[in-house]
């Protein structure tokens, strides 16, 4: 399989890794625009690692106006074979306490204002996506877990809202009753882009707080979500650092990622939109051979 270069995306209170010392920044080029920030090359340990702050860093875009397809395609070109994504998240469950990890597995996707494929009009392609998240990564960052004494839950329901705005009470409740375990704003449509991508993805999503459903709790807003996020930077940082610092020579494979376009693209060659093919050189070059 090669040797691995693991993209690692801090969101909420992640926008540095400690004891990651970028080696060079750049700014990648995409055909889908600019990504959220520059990308920082670097190593940890002995392994290759690129790290995108979700939002910017200083916190500049929202979940509705990151551009997904840009930071997906921007960490392929360079390279990257892995995601571990870190979000913070509320909890529908009395036992997913705030400060929490959860290694989510499945996801419900609530969004409707963004762009989650690379893929329309000219180049139809469908890719596999029951098991959003690869498995091979998640066990991966649950031992790293053991190793330093944190707690995670090893899988979980993530809805994934639109946002800006938090839940309503009645939102929270239907979500609470659909058996979701967390709620929070970004990592589906990662999850989608990076299939698309054939890049395995994993999240560590932050507990930060009840949503709107707790009877015994106020609802969630910045202040309380951040203060989680400050008391718990340390963990984080070293719940990534452990996965960085034991990751493999060689890389794992994932069966439902590496090769996910497989069969997927459903258009017939000449009838493919060659500007549309052309934007997909490193998301699907390997299928469309224009790579």
């Amino acid at each position: 399989m090669g040797k691995p270069v693991v993209g690692v995306i801090g969101g909420s209170g992640l926008y540095e890794l400690q004891g990651f010392t970028p080696t060079r920044e750049e700014r990648v080029e995409t055909p889908w625009g600019e990504a959220s920030d520059a990308l920082r090359f670097g190593r940890f340990g002995a392994t290759d690692v690129v790290f995108l702050a979700r939002h910017g860093r200083g916190h500049r875009y929202s979940p509705s106006t990151i551009n997904y397809r840009a930071n997906i395609d921007a960490l392929k070109r360079a390279g990257v074979t892995d995601i571990v994504a870190v979000s913070a998240c509320g909890s529908y469950k009395r036992d997913l306490y705030p400060g929490l990890f959860v290694l989510a597995d499945q996801f419900i996707d609530r969004t409707f204002k963004r762009e989650s494929s690379f893929f329309g009009t000219g180049c139809v392609a469908h890719v596999p996506f029951a098991h959003p998240t690869s498995t091979v990564l998640r066990k991966r960052i649950a031992q790293a877990a053991a190793v330093e004494g944190i707690a995670v839950q090893s899988d979980g329901v993530y809805v994934c809202m639109e946002g800006p705005q938090f839940s309503t009470l009645a939102e929270s409740l239907n979500y609470q009753r659909f058996g979701a375990s967390v709620i929070g704003m970004t990592a589906a449509t990662e999850a989608k882009l990076a299939r698309e991508a054939e890049i395995a993805y994993a999240l560590i999503a932050m507990v930060t707080d009840f949503d709107a459903w707790h009877d015994e709790q106020a609802p969630v807003d910045v202040a309380s979500v951040m203060k989680v996020m400050r008391d718990n930077a340390d963990k984080a940082n070293r719940l990534v650092a452990r996965v960085l610092a034991d990751y493999p020579a060689e890389r794992e494979p994932c069966p439902v990622s590496d090769r996910a376009l497989d069969g997927a693209i459903m258009t017939s060659p000449k009838m493919r939109d060659p500007e549309l093919v052309r934007r997909l050189d490193a998301v699907a070059g390997r299928v469309l051979g224009n790579k």
